[in-house]
């Protein structure tokens, strides 16, 4: 099993890279770090030197990184994909600048989403500049979109050590990889894409003046503000350039005793199961999957998942 130690990045695609930019850093609140890469924009929320990055060619999410251990745990996890009958493509050293991390493995998960494995990221020593006062404390977790909610839940429960915190009947599944709630979650769509990602905030307060802040902007409120039952965290979706999803959220839930814990149920068409306070609620919209352009193309191999 694949030890995952946190998540790392989000790689997207933005036709107008400029504007996707300045949503990122006047409406979201993220420092644009000055990297020199042409065409590719790094967007910091704590320590890591980023969390988004901003590739210019066409929309959709390109990869969604976790971190592992050091070198020797990714070559483990790249071995162990390749037993499990994924073909895994090794990033370049200029690849792995790109990403401002020491080594980086991808491939297609079994549902057409981009995985992106590293070690070494790169962390800067001052201060976030944050491009507004949004409240923002860190990189919270990312959500894709599968088709069997099931079987993501298989896939990253065996292949890595995600662990199911909660689920929604069989719309979503939160999993953790560490004390938080969920570090990643597994929404039923289509097709392979990005349902959102998310970012911690100070105070609940931040949730509120941030809503006020969007809806004087006239930004997409996709939903909330509102309360999950699951995490307990007071989110907030909002609708960014390029059909990137963004959300804040205050007040995660920790499992601190993973013993004592077991997965809830719930039902999505129950009142009060996606928010505790009745808002209505639906299911973000979804970046999809931007086609690979790399070579060799990550896939599964026809013979699937081996045990």
């Amino acid at each position: 099993m694949i030890e995952l130690t946190d998540i790392a990045y989000v790689r997207s695609g933005a036709r107008d890279l400029a504007g996707a930019v300045r949503f990122a850093t006047d409406v979201v609140g993220l420092e644009l770090v000055d990297g020199g890469e042409p065409g590719v924009a790094h967007l910091r929320a704590d320590a890591r030197h980023h969390c988004l990055a901003l590739v210019e060619g066409a929309s959709g999410v390109i990869a969604s990184a976790f971190t592992v251990a050091d070198p020797g745990a990714l070559a483990l996890a790249e071995t162990e994909l390749e037993t499990r009958g994924f073909r895994v493509w090794r990033g370049s050293a200029a690849d792995a600048r790109s990403r401002r991390v020491g080594e980086v493995v991808g491939f297609d998960d079994p549902f057409g989403n981009r995985i992106e494995l590293v070690c070494g990221q790169q962390v800067l020593g001052r201060p976030v500049t944050y491009g507004r006062g949004a409240g923002i404390t860190e990189f919270g977790h990312l959500c894709l979109d599968a088709p069997d909610v099931a079987e993501a839940h298989r896939f990253w429960s065996t292949t890595f050590n995600a662990r199911a915190s909660d689920w929604i009947g069989d719309a979503a599944c939160l999993m953790r990889i560490d004390e938080v709630h969920h570090k990643l979650a597994v929404f039923r769509g289509d097709e392979p894409g990005l349902c959102h990602m998310n970012f911690q905030v100070a105070e609940i307060d931040d949730v509120f003046r941030n809503w006020h802040f969007l809806q004087a902007r006239d930004v997409v409120i996709e939903m909330g503000p509102g309360r999950h039952p699951q995490s307990g965290a007071i989110f907030l979706y909002f609708l960014g350039p390029e059909g990137l999803t963004y959300e804040y959220s205050y007040g995660v839930r920790r499992i601190t005793d993973e013993a004592a814990w077991r997965p809830r149920f719930f039902d999505p068409a129950e009142p009060g199961s996606i928010d505790m306070w009745l808002g209505p609620t639906q299911k973000p919209l979804t970046q999809p999957q931007r086609p690979q352009t790399q070579a060799p193309q990550p896939q599964l191999l026809p013979e699937g998942i081996r045990p």
